[in-house]
């Protein structure tokens, strides 16, 4: 309804952000009534305390609940304001709103890219989380909204054929001696970085590369600054008309008398054929193409848009001798071996001023035959154009004709003709009656003066049945005797449905017999008609399937994909790996394999605000264009580094050991941590001083501590408060500041992400808002939150956390219980100790360190079991961290038995020391819930392999220990012993904690253990 969502626009100021969380809140995980959009520190009309989604203003109606009556009082209120609004300005609410979402769209895309690119695209001090992993293709850093950049790089570096060439490229020897003006002043300086570039693309240590110095040569070019985003379509055009001019110099050194051949040309560009009728005169024009533009509004899929752009005007005209009709056809002479296709996605809209986005769906094939296109085909083209011609005006007076028999009707209600004849017939078949429906009713009823209109059947009722006998002359009295709305009865003879009043049995039988004859006659002909309409459009799909028509294949290489507005948005690309054939997602740092189903999704469009903006297609019996090289002497495929000229050999090592030089650093700097923990940790416990009342959370930061990194997130709010209230003192900022934090974290709380990306991480509030904590709780912390020290960094700032400040201790002892407080507090932090002692414990898993990872996996098992004990969403996966532990201990057991098996003293003695002081204290956790079935079974193959020893011939010695061993290992108590201390944890901010929860949890996806 158009209304409600204006006033929710409204009641947001514009924010299309704030506006969604309005209208969505009632579907978060555990909305508490009116709380989770709207709920405020104490009772309305006190003035120290803060409103979070406030209703301060009267117009302002709560449209997040159930309540009918709320909703038709804000659809009135609405309509009032938006009559109002057209009487002062003649500009309706619709075009309003339109324009506000758009602006808000806008905004709110170009604020977000400045915001989170400084999060996303910071390295992390950590070089082992940019270490390239085996063979993964390698990420291009985003350096300032240069996604752009990075999808377009990304497809032309995986097109071997073109990568060869770049690296390859020599600058002309007589460089010195050409004329530097601008265009060659910028040329080669772009090829030569864009060389480096492939080159540690190829060859380089590091998960992803920087390509600052070839983007500052594009942004000159462009005359553009870091926050402005560029259109894929315009970068592609001005790279490849660098690249060819680059060639074109060198081509033109090597000519040696001969038309020099540009490689670019021949690579990317094409010709066709211009054949035409203008004003009656015939005309053909060759012409060279690059880029080939397509119109995506109004077609529905490649092949469509195709057949609008290689026809304009009448083309009937173009057969006919006589004519002043105008128009023309293209015809592919000569197709590229890359060929790329531009979808015009970005229309201006004329009545607001500014582009917008097309978000239609169009569909695109993986392989695409473009025989129908040709210039040599065109006469059987033209042929079988004139054919779907036909047979399209032919579907077109089917498909009119189904339509009668389904919406059958002269009125605005139309219904099948099937289910009309039916409803005849049922009516007809009904059991016939001889009354009025309302005879009955009527032959008791008074005249319609004699009820007052004030009586009620409920005051009726209440007058008694003794009212029925006393005889009276009062109108009143009477208008009560007769009551025939409480006291009439449906006879029990009367039927639910209307029916014939007289019909005779040959009537009948008559109607009957026409009416099922008529309805299989409709029946036949609806199916009839049904399958002519499938058998023509399967004609039509069929048409240019014939063995002629599939001789110019081109396989699908990248897709290009916008997500955003016409003005903002971020760029990624989908690239088929030829030699694994599988598709990879390439977006910024971030290289990962996909699906077509995936592409599909973010590509086609309709489904979100992502659709392709590019199409790169290559000839599919090229197969130069994607051929691995061969050393000439031993004919073997050379790979990475071997590919590479000598000189960019050379510049990848030295670049390589810069990288390796960053990693012993590391390496040694955490080998100096790890031996001054061990010399603290040597320190008598007595000797350590814990500041009193400051709550411990191994080496955690402190709730305080915690707080610096919600500094960028207050800041946001702040800043988004003080755009849209510039005017307002510093508690109304901050009321809106809050507001803004508070919807945010409402809407991370409310999404179901993938389970690497756990948005409880990110805030203590997100947690609390999915657990239901108290109101007054999530209210408090989002008060410490503003008013946190961090914020005294700048003036405004300072200001709204003075006011923060000061709201906080005016709030008395009793409106906050200080002791539940904490113990939220106290939860969140042992949830954040949890996950690290789970993510620790994974990556040595990962690592095979299963020594290592088991301690702290044992800890992560316990500590979640404990959390989830409150609350369903208070811990993590209990059978992923039950299945890690489980594992582990399996194949300790099995190092263990295998140590014990070697026979050597020493190896034998470790194995038991694994068993003994590693293996048998955690039996009991896994015996102490039977509902586990798996740790069962785990325990009872461990205590298998160890009891098969006893009929094997072995040594006395290991008898004996094997002796001794048994018994404890077979001990079915279910006692838990105590462990040793928990495990150090590192310490890590919030930022570096998703990092690598993320990580670990997409590498158990890729990696699954046995059985998960």
């Amino acid at each position: 309804d158009i209304q409600v969502l204006q006033q929710a626009l409204k009641d947001s100021n514009g924010n299309l952000e704030l506006a969604v969380a309005f209208l969505t809140a009632k579907n978060a995980k555990v909305p508490q009534q009116e709380e989770a959009t709207y709920y405020q520190t104490a009772l309305p009309g006190n003035d120290r305390y803060i409103s979070v989604g406030s209703q301060a203003d009267t117009n302002v109606i709560d449209l997040t609940g159930d309540d009918k009556d709320d909703l038709q009082r804000a659809i009135a209120l609405s309509l009032e304001e938006s009559n109002r609004a057209f009487r002062e300005t003649g500009i309706t609410d619709e075009e309003q709103a339109i324009s506000r979402v758009l602006e808000a769209s806008i905004a709110e895309n170009k604020a977000s890219l400045k915001r989170t690119h400084p999060e996303v695209w910071s390295d992390s001090p950590n070089p082992y989380d940019r270490k390239r992993q085996d063979d993964c293709p390698v990420g291009l850093k985003n350096v300032g909204n240069t996604c752009w950049f990075s999808a377009v790089i990304q497809s032309l570096f995986n097109l071997l054929e073109f990568r060869r060439l770049v690296l390859n490229f020599n600058a002309p020897a007589n460089a010195q001696d050409l004329p530097r003006n601008q265009k060659e002043h910028r040329n080669l300086p772009f090829m030569r970085e864009l060389r480096y570039l492939f080159a540690l693309l190829v060859g380089s240590k590091r998960k992803y590369v920087d390509p600052s110095r070839a983007v500052e040569i594009l942004k000159d070019a462009f005359k553009s600054n870091d926050s402005q985003q560029q259109d894929v379509s315009e970068f592609t055009h001005k790279l490849l008309d660098w690249l060819e001019d680059a060639f074109q110099i060198k081509a033109e050194e090597e000519r040696d008398g001969e038309k020099p051949k540009n490689p670019m040309v021949e690579l990317f560009y094409g010709r066709f054929l211009a054949v035409g009728v203008l004003e009656g005169k015939k005309f053909e024009n060759t012409e060279m193409f690059g880029q080939y533009p397509l119109q995506v509004n109004g077609f529905k899929d490649l092949h469509e848009c195709l057949e609008a752009a290689m026809i304009e005007g009448e083309i009937e005209s173009l057969h006919s001798e006589n004519s002043a009709k105008s128009g023309q056809e293209h015809w592919f002479t000569e197709l590229p071996p890359v060929l790329t296709f531009e979808l015009s996605r970005f229309e201006f809209n004329q009545a607001l001023g500014r582009p917008e986005k097309i978000h239609n769906k169009l569909e695109f094939p993986p392989i695409l035959y473009l025989d129908r296109y040709m210039h040599k085909n065109r006469e059987i083209t033209r042929i079988k154009r004139d054919e779907i011609k036909r047979l399209r005006e032919y579907l077109t007076v089917l498909q009119q004709r189904l339509e009668r028999y389904l919406s059958y009707g002269s009125g605005p209600k139309r219904f099948p003709l099937v289910d009309v004849l039916q409803y005849a017939l049922e009516f007809a078949s009904s059991k016939p009656v001889c009354t009025s429906p309302v005879d009955d009713l009527d032959a008791s009823a008074p005249s319609s003066g004699t009820l007052p209109a004030q009586t009620t059947p409920s005051t009726i009722e209440q007058q008694g049945p003794s009212s029925s006998d006393v005889p009276s002359t009062s109108p009143v009295q009477r208008s009560v005797i007769h009551k025939p709305f409480t006291q009439s009865r449906i006879p029990p003879d009367l039927p639910m449905h209307p029916a014939p009043r007289h019909i005779t049995e040959e009537e009948l039988s008559v109607l009957e017999g026409c009416l099922h004859r008529w309805r299989t006659e409709v029946e036949n002909d609806t199916r009839d008609l049904q399958e002519s309409i499938s058998r023509i459009h399967r004609t039509i799909e069929l048409m240019y399937s014939d063995k002629t028509m599939v001789q110019v294949p081109y396989r699908l290489h990248a897709v290009l994909v916008h997500e955003g507005q016409a003005n903002a948005g971020h760029y990624w690309a989908y690239i088929y790996d030829h030699h694994q054939n599988r598709w990879m997602k390439y977006n910024d740092i971030s290289v990962t394999k996909s699906t077509w189903e995936e592409l599909e999704r973010d590509s086609f469009g309709g489904y979100r605000n992502a659709s392709a903006y590019c199409l790169m297609y290559i000839n599919d019996k090229e197969q130069y264009l994607m051929q691995e090289e061969f050393n000439k002497e031993t004919g073997q495929i050379l790979v990475g580094m071997d590919t590479l000229p000598s000189d960019l050999r050379d510049y990848v090592k030295e670049d390589n050991k810069r990288f390796e030089k960053e990693l012993e650093e590391w390496d040694t700097e955490l080998a100096q941590k790890a031996q001054q923990e061990k010399l603290l940790s040597q320190i008598p416990r007595s000797q350590k001083t814990i500041q009193a009342g400051e709550p411990e959370y191994l080496e955690q930061p402190s709730r305080t501590d915690l707080s610096k990194h919600l500094k960028e997130d207050s800041v946001q709010a702040i800043n988004k408060a003080l755009s849209e209230q510039e005017d307002r003192g510093p508690e109304a900022i901050m009321d809106m500041a809050i507001k803004l934090e508070y919807t945010r974290l409402l809407k991370l709380a409310q999404e179901d992400p993938p389970p690497e990306c756990d948005y409880r991480l990110r805030h203590a509030i997100v947690y609390f808002i999915q657990n239901q904590a108290p109101k007054k709780i999530i209210e408090r912390t989002l008060l410490e939150q503003f008013g946190d020290h961090n914020l005294s960094f700048d003036e405004r700032c300072r200001n709204i956390m003075k006011v923060a400040q000061a709201k906080l201790e005016m709030i008395k002892p009793d409106e906050v219980n200080m002791e539940e407080y904490e113990r939220w507090h106290q939860d969140y932090r042992n949830f954040r100790e949890t996950t690290m002692f789970l993510m620790v414990g994974l990556e040595f898993f990962q690592k095979k360190s299963y020594m290592e990872a088991l301690l702290y996996l044992i800890y992560a098992y316990q500590n979640n079991k404990e959390l989830l004990s409150k609350g369903p969403y208070r811990g993590h996966d209990e059978e992923l961290i039950s299945h890690y532990r489980r594992e582990c201990l399996l194949k300790l057991n099995e190092h263990a038995a295998a140590l014990f098996e070697s026979g050597d003293d020493q190896e034998v003695n470790n194995g038991l020391i694994i068993m003994n002081e590693l293996i048998v204290p955690c039996l009991p956790l896994l015996l102490v819930d039977e509902m586990e079935e798996k740790d069962i079974v785990a325990v009872e193959d461990m205590r298998n392999r160890w009891c098969s020893y006893l009929g094997q011939e072995m040594e006395p010695n290991l008898q004996e220990k094997l002796t001794d061993f048994l018994p404890k290992l077979l001990d079915c108590s279910t006692e838990i012993k105590g462990f040793s201390d928990p495990p150090k944890l590192p310490s890590y901010s919030t930022h570096e904690l998703c990092e690598r929860y993320a990580r670990i949890m997409l590498s158990l996806s890729r990696t699954p253990a046995d059985g998960r």
